[in-house]
């Protein structure tokens, strides 16, 4: 063995590297992007979950109870409605997670020591979330009891005086796979076109195939739809064959329709072909391909809510996980298969989504004709 010889071809590796931009970033930058943010975004803490309320008595005790919800760590009071119909509306679309119901009396029955019932709804398609959420109320009410009856911490335990009723919507036996298998629908669909597509006009490009094609009559738009359709059919076969799965062995079941669940994963495959293409075309070796692809798709998964609460995450982070299209997707999926919710609930996240898509096409269409020229 050569010393001299090894340090050679060590010398020659460094200047390589200090060559390659791309492999630089990843092996600086890409840490530090990593640690920040599923730093703040890997946590199991339950915080923050958006609560709506309807309080049938408006009354001083009421109020209070509202109060005390309001003032925990645990709830953001997102509205208070002033019709019962309109809480599980909020929580169809979404827009809450659990819902308080304070019925007419409350403030009488109290006084008369008579124990008013009050209802939580809690939005069961997340479990994990349910149940934190569910015993938060829980424990919130009784302490609420407590204060009014006068009894103090240093006394020996009794019930309160209110009796909260927790209700838990769309999965009422709390099974992790009906949170997990629509998650895990849209997380494969993202996958593995994006993937597929990444490597796509890269291999073009280290076979020396890209230029043969250049000089031909075909048009960048034909030449990106060409390449597109096979992965385009292969997506759409994937998406149907785990939603029979997820029927077959995990019994879990479409509530919604079935038309407008296969139209809103179309769009959401051609986003993430989209974003497979666009990699594509800026990465020139497969290595960076998939360099790329794992920058972008490991955020997505943990920032987009399939795994964490989004609710608990700081809002710098909350508002990145926005940018990612499976984050409106996931929400679409569980609404329309836990759920059985249609468009007129799901409108938010079908803009949100079809904006992202048109963004990133357009993105990608600038970014490919620059490359070809």
């Amino acid at each position: 063995m050569n010393f001299k010889r090894m340090l050679t071809i060590t010398k020659k590796e460094f200047i390589h590297l200090k060559r390659d931009k791309a492999s630089l970033a990843i092996a600086f930058i890409m840490p530090i992007m990593m640690l920040i943010l599923f730093g703040f975004a890997v946590t199991s803490d339950v915080k923050n979950v958006k609560l709506v309320v309807f309080d049938g008595d408006k009354t001083k005790e009421s109020r209070a109870l509202i109060e005390k919800f309001a003032n925990s760590n645990y709830f953001q009071v997102s509205d208070i409605v002033n019709n019962y119909d309109k809480v599980e509306e909020y929580i169809d679309k979404g827009d809450a997670k659990v819902g308080l119901t304070i019925p007419d009396g409350f403030a009488r029955d109290v006084r008369r020591k008579e124990a008013p019932k009050v209802q939580i709804l809690v939005d069961g398609s997340d479990p994990a979330i349910a149940r934190t959420a569910a015993a938060y109320s829980m424990i919130i009410a009784n302490n609420f009891s407590l204060t009014i009856s006068g009894i103090k911490s240093s006394q020996p335990f009794k019930l309160g005086l209110i009796d909260a009723r927790a209700r838990v919507l769309y999965n009422p036996m709390l099974e992790s796979a009906k949170f997990n298998v629509p998650g895990i629908i849209g997380l494969i669909l993202q996958n593995i076109t994006v993937i597929l597509t990444a490597f796509a006009m890269v291999r073009e490009k280290e076979r020396g195939t890209i230029e043969q094609l250049i000089m031909t009559p075909v048009t960048s738009l034909e030449l990106i739809l060409g390449k597109l359709i096979p992965y385009v059919l292969i997506g759409f076969v994937d998406f149907l064959f785990v939603l029979a799965l997820g029927y077959l062995i995990f019994d879990v079941v479409v509530r919604g329709s079935l038309i407008l669940l296969i139209f809103f994963g179309l769009v959401f495959l051609i986003s993430a072909l989209a974003m497979g293409m666009l990699i594509s075309t800026i990465a020139k070796t497969q290595l960076q391909a998939m360099q790329a692809a794992f920058a972008i798709l490991l955020p997505s998964i943990l920032l987009s809510g399939f795994i964490f609460p989004r609710e608990s995450m700081p809002k710098i982070i909350y508002y990145i996980g926005n940018l990612f299209p499976i984050t409106y997707f996931l929400e679409i999926l569980r609404g329309i298969i836990l759920k059985g919710i249609g468009i007129d609930l799901l409108y938010k996240n079908m803009l949100s989504l079809f904006t992202l898509t048109f963004i990133i096409v357009l993105i990608t269409m600038h970014k490919f004709k620059k490359t070809l020229d």
